[in-house]
């Protein structure tokens, strides 16, 4: 070992980088800043490490987005210039395409594939994440009638849980009114609306009680989704096709904030969703894109289903909430570099806290541009184990590419670095989290 605490294959010239341009001021939130930490803010973060090219294809390019916005999905399309894939790509997506076409999907050969990074185009991603999910079942003579299933239980979700309390009174009164064999406008006379029933009721079961409750809710819901992306026209902008993808966020979170009490909606949940949405929308089957809501839905729920503690605040100091994951990452990191590890958490002090909440809770979607974002979720989505262990791996590969910047930092210089990550390769970094798995530490 050349180094102490730093593995043997850590050493090799694979590790070496370069300074790059300064990194991207991206506007660091939802991550704990204490009183003492408000130097960083202002601090300099000097010069960015860029790891050198690794034995993997190179990172999937940036979306390129259009000069104005758009105002259909088509037109969308046609604006943005193709992708430009490797040969290695090209061969990928052909595995891609063969494996969805089987009669029976092969889901082990097709996580090995999409670990890799799917290719843009050819519509692959979107069904391979909603298999990834468990949204799609393996035999694809299924996908139609689960499909047909889903989206219609989606359907009475937004016409059970999107109504105002008043059409559920006039829906009442005209119920009762053709029970009485009489015509009416649908209007309960004053003597026969019922304590649940009034607006001024403050009992449990109130429907308006719930109402005004859950507009608080509502109308953090509705600032969060305007200020998703507001540098991707996808989500940003005055046309009809930004506001119909806004409305869609804002019902999904909404519709999910009801139908599960014990979490409600924690804010950072949009920027969770907005890759969802934005890879079931662009689907090029017309079709699906147009049930892109409902399938993204489900997806969502299904995704958070592995993160969900992290999100419930009772849960913050229990063995599963938030603090018990950061506190697995900071041994992941000891395990495998515990001169960094030692140097940050000891000699600097910088809690984990401080940069790895937001990591860990947003999925890393505010660390890195869209695209790169996408090809993260692509291996985070395709491990068998969980998407959780994955994503530490990750974390803890973030730490060890720019070890040499935080060895030489302070606690000013150090949380400045990281709560504003450099660019990187990212397909460099997943081969660093692959290269932690391989070495059997993550026993934790």
């Amino acid at each position: 070992m050349g180094k102490k605490g730093v593995p043997e294959w850590m050493n090799s010239s694979l590790w070496s980088s370069n300074p790059s341009p300064e990194p991207d001021d991206r506007v660091s939130r939802y991550s704990p800043k204490p009183a003492s930490a408000s130097p960083a803010t202002t601090a300099g973060a000097g010069g960015v490490e860029d790891p050198i090219a690794a034995p993997v294809p190179e990172p999937p390019p940036n979306i390129k987005e259009e000069e104005s916005p758009t105002s259909t999905l088509s037109e969308a399309r046609d604006e943005e210039s193709p992708p430009r894939l490797s040969s290695e790509d090209i061969s990928r997506q052909s595995q891609l395409l063969m494996e969805l076409s089987r009669k029976v999907i092969n889901m082990r050969e097709l996580r090995r594939l999409a670990s890799q990074g799917i290719p843009d185009g050819a519509g692959v991603r979107p069904t391979v994440w909603k298999l990834l999910l468990g949204y799609l079942p393996g035999d694809r003579a299924s996908w139609a009638a689960e499909l047909a299933k889903k989206r219609a239980q989606y359907k009475h979700f937004k016409e059970e849980l999107l109504v105002n309390p008043s059409e559920i009174t006039w829906r009442l009164g005209k119920a009762k009114c053709e029970n009485d064999d009489f015509e009416d406008k649908g209007m309960l006379p004053r003597s026969e609306i019922t304590h649940g029933e009034h607006p001024l009721s403050l009992g449990k079961t109130s429907i308006w009680n719930q109402y005004f409750q859950d507009t608080e809710i509502i109308e953090q819901i509705d600032r969060d989704v305007k200020r998703t992306h507001p540098d991707m026209h996808f989500f940003s902008g005055d046309s009809s096709f930004a506001s119909s993808n806004q409305d869609a966020m804002r019902r999904i979170l909404i519709i999910f904030a009801k139908l599960n009490p014990g979490i409600r909606y924690v804010q950072g949940m949009n920027e969770v969703l907005a890759p969802l949405i934005y890879v079931f929308r662009s689907d090029p089957d017309e079709e699906n894109a147009a049930s892109a809501e409902a399938d993204t839905f489900f997806c969502f729920v299904e995704l958070l289903s592995g993160f969900r503690d992290n999100f419930c605040q009772q849960l913050d100091n229990s063995v599963v909430g938030i603090r018990s994951t950061i506190t697995k990452l900071s041994q992941l990191l000891k395990e495998h570099d515990e001169e960094l590890w030692r140097h940050l958490e000891v000699t600097t002090k910088v809690n984990p806290q401080f940069y790895a909440f937001r990591w860990i809770t947003l999925l890393l979607t505010q660390e890195f541009n869209f695209a790169d974002s996408l090809h993260i979720w692509d291996t985070l989505l395709s491990d068998p184990e969980g998407p959780q262990e994955t994503l530490l791996r990750i974390c803890c590969a973030m730490l060890i590419l720019i070890r040499r910047r935080l060895l030489a930092g302070d606690f000013t210089s150090n949380l400045k670095l990281l709560q504003h990550y450099p660019p990187t390769n990212i397909s460099h970094l997943l081969y660093v989290a692959d290269k932690l798995r391989s070495r059997g530490v993550f026993n934790i």
